[in-house]
This record gives structure tokens, sequence and C-alpha cells, in this order.
């Protein structure tokens, strides 16, 4: 890391924290040249590939404007949009991979949309599971019909 005041190509770490939201790594550092500090910021990046090939960094209010039209008119807050962009980021962090497909991502909104909203997923579920008939329909809603059963039975 090279020193912002006097460009020396060397650094040593003074100081290591995590951040509030635990995704990147604040670090002081001080030059051995010019013995001044400062302060670098170190996050794991996370790139999409979207459909048409171009690639761009992840972000949490893209995942939380795409899921805010399927949660339109229902009693969903921004709490819980930005509780469903978080899970969804973190479950593919907890991947490994250092890029995703946009598709994937969608696909990855679908289990925490799900907890939240029935309504919102069966809306988000169309799309991302390219839904091509009432019957995909059906079969979703069938699905969500057995998961409640099985959870009625379980009580």
């Amino acid at each position: 890391m090279h020193c912002p005041f006097c460009r020396h190509p060397d650094s040593r770490v003074v100081d290591t924290r995590s951040s509030d939201d635990g995704l990147s790594i604040r670090r002081r550092r001080q030059c051995p040249k010019c013995d001044r500090r400062f302060t670098t910021t170190e996050s794991a990046s996370l790139l999409v590939v979207k459909r048409s090939g171009v690639v761009e960094p992840f972000s949490r209010d893209k995942v939380i404007e795409g899921v805010k039209k399927a949660c339109q008119g229902r009693p969903v807050t921004d709490a819980d949009l930005a509780t469903v962009a978080q899970s969804v980021e973190e479950a593919i962090r907890a991947t490994g991979v250092s890029q995703i497909d946009a598709n994937d991502i969608g696909l990855a909104v679908l289990p925490p949309l799900r907890e939240l909203d029935e309504v919102a997923y069966l809306r988000f579920a169309s799309v991302y599971q390219a839904f091509e008939s009432l019957e995909d329909f059906e079969s979703a809603i069938e699905g969500l019909r057995r998961d409640h059963e099985t959870q009625g039975a379980a009580e």
C-alpha cells in the first residue's frame, strides 16, 4: 500500500478493526518513511454478471428495488426489505464466489422473500422461475400449501 502523502511503496498496519456491518475491515497504517498515519478499508468484491454480459458490483439497493416491486401493496416495511437484501448478500458471499449471475441473485431472493410474504414471493417467483402458465402458479401455490400443512402438523 503506497503512502498517500509521500508515495512510499510500503506501510505497516497499526490497528485492524471490523466494520459495523462486518463486511469490510478498517486498517490504520503508518508510513515508515514520513511516519504519517492513514486509514484504508478493505472488502471482498462481489461482482454481478448481467444477461448482457456487463459486469458490475453487487448492490443491496438493487435487490431492494427489485423486491419492492413484488411487495407493492403488501404489508412490508423498508426494514423488512433491507433484511431480505442482507440475507441475500450473506447467502451469496457464503458460496465463496466472486462473480455471480444476476439470475442467481433473483433465485437467492426467493427463500427469504417466501418467509416474509407469500404473495410477494409468488409475484417474484413468477419472473425468476419463468412461470409460463396457470399450472406453474398452481404448482407454486400447492407447494406453499404443503409447507403450511407440514408446519401445522409439526406444531
